[in-house]
């Protein structure tokens, strides 16, 4: 994922005098607060040029920033400063706000940060608080946070979702309005056939083809054919799947997909659990690559959730179904054909570290078509569960803090095979009753990153203008 640029402008004393004087002071708390975000080398920091102490400065600077394109700003807040100073930089620097005031007792900074707050709350201008010393560990993850959340919505504007197919099985709460993801998102959505994956199946370049079945047969801990269901043609019909919907979306321009498959796919062609699969992951059979969001069952806001989630994380995110409560485990059984990327097998960049632990399974009885079935129990570790859904035609953000289960081998096993054996699980122990979380919780599908990533999907809610919840 490439580095996120956010710019940092310092606001002063409207008088000269006294900015001349503290000068010093803001310049020292901005570079502070530069190098620290630099350092996690996950941001790239744009310093405003001068300390802002007059309008012009204030318009000029913020100017600066939008060319140079960052995808959020930090008003910086170290002593006393006018507040129309940042009220006029917020008309023209790139949004969303951070107003970080930093710890200086001897100067009035935090009184600064509260005026100019107040001022842009007055004139409908949105944006979030922070205060602390930007070198204690705890403040700059949450200013982190922010830059996380807040370059997540600038990188969503623009985007397009590649629709293949349209309403899966019924499922309401897998169609969006289009007309509603632009006005609040700004993400166009390119309507296309599920022909077209058949048809430019059959113009995947053999060659590739072919590595990719090696590679895969090589590779992956044990593929299971049953002369059936699955086959070593029905898997190469998958590889070329895949292929056709890689370069479509290059074609499209797509930055993310759904794929409705069922039924006219499952029943008649082929399933697309390896397309999903390998394109959410962050490598194929051609070595590493960014990982891209492919949601099954067309669904349209488990799709922007995931992108949400990857443009927070940079990590490969998981679809899946709610599909067991499981009383003696206390957890959910999180499984569904097809959107478990390999990566959660081992939690690990690393194919080598992957592969060995997924098998292929032959499909089931709901897919007459056949195909691999891309199985593993997901690697353990504490996650982030969330959805973007909608109630009486507004969204909401569900926010779910979990942790996958490390489970014996033998007791993964009779819990994957008490459900669908043949498909992906990950055992998920929520810090809520399962009784609150299904009274409440708007969706069969559920999605979810490895980490700790609470408080950024919390500012992307509140800067995005949509409700949330954290079940915890």
């Amino acid at each position: 994922m490439r580095e996120r640029k956010v710019g940092i402008l310092t606001f002063s004393d409207g008088r000269e005098s006294v900015h001349r004087e503290v000068e010093p002071i803001n310049l020292e708390f901005q570079r502070r607060l530069a190098e620290a975000l630099r350092e996690t080398g996950e941001v790239e920091p744009v310093e405003g040029r001068e300390i802002i102490w007059t309008a012009e400065l204030a318009r000029n600077e913020a100017k600066r920033l939008a060319d140079l394109g960052c995808e959020a700003t930090i008003f910086n807040f170290a002593v006393w400063s006018f507040p129309h100073l940042a009220v006029i930089a917020a008309k023209f620097a790139p949004g969303p706000f951070l107003l970080f005031s930093n710890i200086n007792p001897r100067y009035p900074g935090m009184v600064g940060m509260l005026a100019s707050a107040g001022a842009l709350d007055q004139i409908g201008v949105p944006h979030v608080r922070l205060f602390g010393d930007i070198r204690d560990g705890e403040v700059l993850r949450k200013v982190l946070a922010f830059v996380r959340a807040a370059s997540a919505i600038n990188r969503l504007r623009g985007e397009t979702f590649g629709l293949f197919g349209g309403r899966p099985m019924g499922m309401y709460t897998a169609v969006a309005n289009t007309d509603q993801w632009m006005k609040l998102f700004g993400i166009d959505v390119e309507h296309i056939d599920q022909s077209e994956i058949i048809r430019r199946s059959e113009l995947a370049p053999r060659d590739e083809v072919e590595h990719a079945f090696d590679w895969l047969s090589k590779k992956v801990g044990k593929i299971r054919y049953d002369g059936k269901q699955l086959t070593p043609e029905k898997l190469k019909l998958q590889i070329k799947s895949y292929i056709a919907v890689r370069e479509m979306a290059k074609e499209f321009g797509l930055h993310f997909l759904g794929i409705k498959a069922q039924p006219e796919l499952t029943d008649h062609f082929v399933t697309m659990d390896l397309t999903e699969a390998f394109l959410n992951d962050p490598y194929d059979w051609n070595g590493p690559k960014e990982p891209f969001v492919a949601a099954t069952e067309a669904d349209m806001d488990g799709a922007l959730t995931m992108e949400v989630l990857k443009h927070i994380s940079g990590e490969p995110v998981l679809f899946a179904d709610l599909r067991h409560y499981d009383a003696e485990l206390d957890a959910f059984d999180l499984c569904n054909s097809g959107n478990h990327a390999t990566y959660y097998a081992g939690h690990s960049r690393d194919p080598d570290v992957n592969l060995p632990r997924v098998e292929f399974y032959p499909q089931g009885f709901y897919f007459p078509a056949g195909g691999a079935a891309v199985r593993h129990i997901a690697a353990p570790g504490e996650v982030t569960l969330a959805r973007l859904a909608r109630k009486n035609g507004h969204y909401w953000l569900a926010i779910i803090p979990a942790e996958f289960l490390d489970l014996p081998p033998d007791v993964a096993e009779e819990k994957a095979a008490a459900t669908q054996v043949e498909w992906p699980h990950a055992f998920a122990k929520l810090k809520v009753s399962p009784d609150e979380l299904l009274s409440e919780y708007d969706s069969n599908h559920i999605h979810g990153i490895y980490g700790d990533y609470v408080q950024e999907l919390i500012w992307f809610a509140k800067l995005s203008g949509i409700p949330y919840r954290v079940f915890s």
